[in-house]
């Protein structure tokens, strides 16, 4: 009975060994058929990189000869002329989308950050997930960065507790300024001034951060402190402001499915923003004050430190930019409902 029941074993262990050198050969034979689909990809991908942009220097160049040609012109002429723009354009917004499945070298910023590493992501799956990651990162860090301020405002008046929110900050912006850029690599439009404020405000946290303990400091923190507190519940109106019109634009197909909250105003934003307008321009203002009071610390006669005039310089900065490019936007909404009304 024992030599039986030896028996049925040893059967069992060959045959379990001749199924895993079966599955073995399998899966060999997979990888290899995945590793020459991976070539191909790639080599697809080169090539109609390639076309794409002889297609665009193309369209560049038409345009470039449309522009000489327009002096010359009669209206017919000109007429034709317009229509073959605007369909120049349509054909570029098109490419704009191809491109975004393509492999593209980083931009500066991130050629010095991560160095020369393939960031695009080449399903809509992957780049939607990357995108609600983000905003669910900046949703989670306001959170954080309001209750360190009001801690650090009310309850922990400490300089390390201090140095721990700047660096906080320092980390968030830097972080920001990262993910923004692969998603602007994979196809997100966010352009101009707000991809530049990010790489301002980590400035001014580093700055902030550097800057020693001492009677100028101690003059400042608590405006400063209040300032990140109200920043901060301006951003969480912020984001569920404009999660909600995104939402309700792309379920329409009118803004593209990569498209961020930023921390400032946009034109899609317009629909019932008269409650949140104010909070903004506010918030603008109070960079201003910000500015004038650190310019002001930077003329006291105990005043030594580098820190103080930079900081006002870079409030100052953040206004421009924030309060010139909102109005921007309210001006030009305000132009285009005039011309809708005639």
């Amino acid at each position: 009975m024992g030599g039986t029941w030896a028996k049925v074993s040893s059967l069992r262990l060959v045959s379990g060994a001749l199924g895993l050198a079966s599955s073995y050969q399998l899966y060999q034979e997979t990888h290899k058929i995945y590793k020459q689909k991976l070539e191909e990809l790639n080599t697809l991908q080169a090539t109609f990189s390639s076309s794409i942009q002889k297609q665009k220097r193309g369209l560049e160049d038409l345009q470039r000869s449309f522009q000489r040609c327009k002096h010359n012109c009669s209206l017919e002429e000109l007429e034709l002329i317009q229509q073959i723009n605007n369909q120049i354009k349509d054909r570029q917004n098109v490419f704009f989308d191809m491109e975004a499945y393509l492999p593209k070298k980083n931009g500066l910023y991130l050629n010095l950050v991560l160095g020369n590493v393939n960031v695009t992501l080449l399903s809509n799956q992957a780049k939607f997930a990357y995108k609600d990651e983000y905003e669910k990162f900046k949703l989670y860090l306001t959170i954080i960065l309001l209750l360190g301020a009001v801690a650090c405002r009310f309850v922990l008046h400490y300089r390390v507790t201090d140095e721990v929110f700047n660096f906080l900050l320092v980390w968030y912006y830097c972080t920001l300024t990262i993910r923004e850029s692969i998603l602007i690599s994979n196809g997100s439009r966010i352009k101009g001034w707000w991809v530049s404020h990010h790489y301002v405000s980590t400035f001014l946290s580093g700055v902030m951060l550097t800057w020693p303990d001492g009677l100028m400091y101690q003059m400042f923190r608590n405006q400063f402190l209040a300032f990140s507190i109200f920043q901060s519940c301006v951003q969480f109106l912020q984001y569920y402001y404009q999660s909600g019109c995104l939402y309700r634009l792309r379920a329409l197909g009118e803004r593209n499915q990569l498209d961020l909250t930023v921390e400032g105003f946009q034109s899609w934003m317009w629909r019932g923003l008269t409650f949140l307008l104010p909070f903004l321009f506010f918030g603008h203002f109070w960079q201003l004050y910000n500015a004038i009071t650190l310019f002001e610390l930077s003329r006291h006669k105990d005043c030594k430190e580098w820190q103080v005039f930079v900081l006002a310089l870079t409030f100052l900065v953040l206004f421009l930019g924030n309060f010139l490019t909102t109005l921007k936007v309210v001006h030009t909404k305000f132009q285009k409902n005039k011309l809708k009304k005639l």
